[in-house]
């Protein structure tokens, strides 16, 4: 995950800890409910902790925890009861909590009483909000400490703060309680076989002003505004029904979590985002964000428009070595309100990322065939070709043809690709790699970035720009060949180090190469050979790192772990060479491993091997819901059903090699061109209705971007 840093990790978040997301805001809460600020628990609006404890009680006793029931991504339900002082082992009262997180949160507490006698209750809540930011909580160094002042002000209790002319706040309504500056409190009597049941809201206010607007608390059988906005979520995308009903499972709780963590931009509301993934990654990232969101195209398009047009917004201007930016760099993340002391470079804007600059010009370069208007196209050109400047100018430095990285201050990342933790790059014997590093992946986004533009040039009758951008693909696949290639391993080095010595660690970083080209089609065969080999395929996913290497880890995080996403990437990488044996082999253990997570794959899990255990080791730290890990089950099975479309040419091609054990898969309301689609797949037989005017069905294999490239070069010759 971009931004995380090995050393600087938090601990655990607590026994059985519960996630909520909802946008840019969540909430991280123990099993029964509680809110705790000893462990990175708490509700999250703009990067600020605006609730740090939330304790309920009843008669001074914690609720012992029976259940948490995640209904939606953003609303959850706890169940506990309360435990009994007079000797006896069952306690007749039940509490549930009811809970939904927006820009703050909404909790229903319903206390049932299940004795035959009434039941007298103190029910109570102590609430703190310390305002700490996300980068303070994450990394347990809160420093900051902020001058208070509560208010009881008839049904709610008013915290306001104020540090170095900041100004914040939160609002607590509680109907029917007793509003102490320290503590909400009911006092209830629950007759025989009934319940009690109170509503609580916590809002943020506005610069130390009044809250935002209030909770809407559906009635009986209406919906809440998330409801509504999952509603029109699940209306624009597929609907899909597989022979395996676990796989169906999966993909679905893939598309509610890729629909929870879509984020507007700011400045252009109607621009949606996706967030790289909770609890501490739900902001615009560059390189998750368009990652996920090429892996999303079939579910919904819009996500990568909106994705590249949100970061075009932002691309780098100036040289600032604090910050990293550079002009025509695509960022590496965004914070909404953090300290500028704590982020990343210093500022809320962080640069410091190699790969998100190649993939912006990749990801347009696919966008553009997927059916948007010619002039939101052309409109992110000029950002495409300050991009493209960016990778001669900076990501080159040295001239070679490789776009390397070092980073420009002590503060900011160590090392800048998508394994971004300090010991993540490293040579067969364990030892480190030193900077300036050009990792192997970033060429295969930078040849995919050439080939993109090459082909949009030649779209638009720019022939010298196209030839131009051709030859330094052409240039760059060569000498990727050749310098990265270990003949004698038969496998590709994962980069070169300052001194340009292939850094000859067996890492996954080689499978994303496939998908984007840049692999010879001799060493592919050999590629995939090495990836499932025993020591690389943990029977789960393939590892990040050999498990013969001298860093390997199995609970590492970069150095042995399995991340789903690579392999979802490396997947595809295996099928554009034909080789789909393999892209089923792990395609098969990924959806295995969500049957152990209720479906919801997780950032990343240990990389141990099946043989020894028989479900997957979870990674102690690992974000879930991830962005990455949402999209991996819609790639997988895109990639699988060979999905691909280009309106421009009128087509859209599928060549399904489905599992067999996947079952059939009928899948309606699938976006197209701004129309809607039917795909019906048996076997290796496919078939499709509703495309729109003008469009075309093929079985077999869309032409790359390379591909089209080469036959427009072959048609000037003649």
């Amino acid at each position: 995950m971009a931004g995380w840093n090995a050393d600087t990790a938090a601990g655990p978040m607590g026994s059985g800890s519960v996630t909520l997301v909802e946008g840019s805001s969540f909430c991280i809460s123990s099993a029964n409910g509680d809110i705790n600020p000893e462990h990175p628990h708490g509700v999250f609006y703009e990067d600020t902790r605006i609730l740090s404890r939330w304790n309920l009680t009843v008669d001074g006793h914690p609720l012992e925890p029976l259940a948490a029931k995640t209904k939606e991504p953003y609303r959850a339900l706890f169940v506990g009861r309360v435990p009994r002082t007079d000797g006896y082992a069952d306690s007749p009262l039940i509490v549930e909590r009811l809970r939904e997180v927006g820009a703050g949160i909404l909790e229903q507490v319903t206390v049932r009483n299940y004795s035959p006698a009434p039941a007298e209750c103190v029910v109570s809540l102590r609430v703190e909000a310390d305002f700490a930011d996300l980068f303070e909580v994450k990394e347990a160094r809160i420093q900051r400490r902020w001058a208070e002042s509560r208010e009881a002000d008839g049904d709610r209790l008013i915290i306001r703060a104020e540090w170095q002319s900041v100004r914040k706040g939160v609002v607590v309504s509680a109907g029917g309680a007793d509003i102490a500056p320290e503590a909400l409190t009911y006092r209830q009597v629950i007759p025989p076989h009934g319940q009690w049941t109170a509503t609580l809201s916590v809002l943020p206010t506005v610069d130390g002003g009044g809250p935002l607007a209030p909770f809407v608390h559906a009635t009986e059988g209406e919906m809440s505004p998330r409801d509504l906005r999952r509603q029109e979520w699940v209306s624009r995308i597929p609907v899909l029904h597989m022979g395996n009903r676990s796989i169906e499972r999966t993909l679905r709780r893939s598309y509610d979590d890729l629909g929870a963590l879509r984020i507007e931009d700011p400045d252009h509301p109607d621009r949606i985002v996706v967030a790289a993934g909770a609890p501490w990654f739900m902001a615009l990232f560059g390189r998750d964000s368009l990652l996920a969101s090429l892996m999303a195209l079939p579910v919904d398009p819009s996500l990568a428009l909106g994705t590249i047009q949100t970061l075009a917004a932002r691309q780098g201007s100036v040289v600032d070595p604090m910050s990293e930016e550079e002009p025509g760099k695509i960022l590496h993340e965004v914070r909404l309100d953090v300290s500028s002391g704590l982020a990343l470079g210093g500022k809320s804007a962080y640069y410091g990322s190699v790969d998100a600059t190649p993939l912006f010009v990749a990801l347009l370069g696919e966008v553009s065939r997927w059916g948007f208007a010619p002039e939101s196209i052309s409109a992110l050109m000029p950002h495409a070709d300050r991009a493209l400047a960016w990778i001669r100018d900076y990501g080159d430095r040295d001239g070679d043809g490789f776009v390397e990285y070092k980073r420009l201050n002590d503060r900011g990342l160590i090392n800048q690709g998508w394994k971004d933790s300090w010991d993540g790059i490293n040579f067969a014997d364990g030892r480190l790699a030193e900077a300036p590093i050009a990792l192997c992946e970033v060429q295969a986004y930078v040849y995919s970035a050439y080939m993109a533009r090459s082909w949009i040039a030649y779209d638009a009758g720019d022939k010298a720009l196209a030839a131009e951008y051709r030859d330094r693909g052409a240039q760059l696949k060569r000498q990727f060949n050749e310098q990265f290639w270990l003949p004698d391993r038969g496998y590709y080095a994962i980069a070169l180090d300052g001194k340009k010595r292939p850094v000859d660690a067996c890492a996954s970083n080689m499978g994303q190469c496939l998908l984007f080209g840049i692999v010879d089609e001799d060493k592919a065969p050999l590629v995939a050979e090495r990836l499932m080999s025993p020591e690389m395929f943990s029977g789960w996913g393939v590892r990040t790192l050999a498990s013969n290497m001298g860093a390997y880890n199995p609970a590492s995080y970069h150095n042995g772990s399995v991340w789903p996403h690579d392999n979802a990437i490396i997947a595809a990488g295996l099928l554009r060479y034909g080789l789909a044996e393999q892209a089923q082999r792990i395609s098969t253990a990924l959806f295995d491993a969500a049957e152990y997570s209720e479906g919801r794959l997780p950032e990343l899990f240990c990389g141990f091997s099946r043989e020894d255990f028989d479900e997957p080791v979870p990674y102690p730290t690992a974000c879930s819901p991830q962005a990455w890990a949402a999209t991996t089950p819609i790639q997988l099975v895109k990639g699988l059903m060979g999905y691909y479309a280009d309106v421009a040419l009128g087509g859209l091609w599928m060549d399904p090699v489905l599992p067999e054990s996947f079952g059939d898969l009928h899948m309606s309301n699938a976006p197209m061109a701004g129309g809607r689609i039917t795909i019906d797949i048996s076997g290796s037989e496919a078939s499709v209705q509703g495309l729109p005017e003008g469009m075309h069905f093929h079985r077999g294999t869309r032409p790359w971007a390379a591909d089209l490239v080469e036959q427009a070069r072959m048609r000037e010759k003649g």
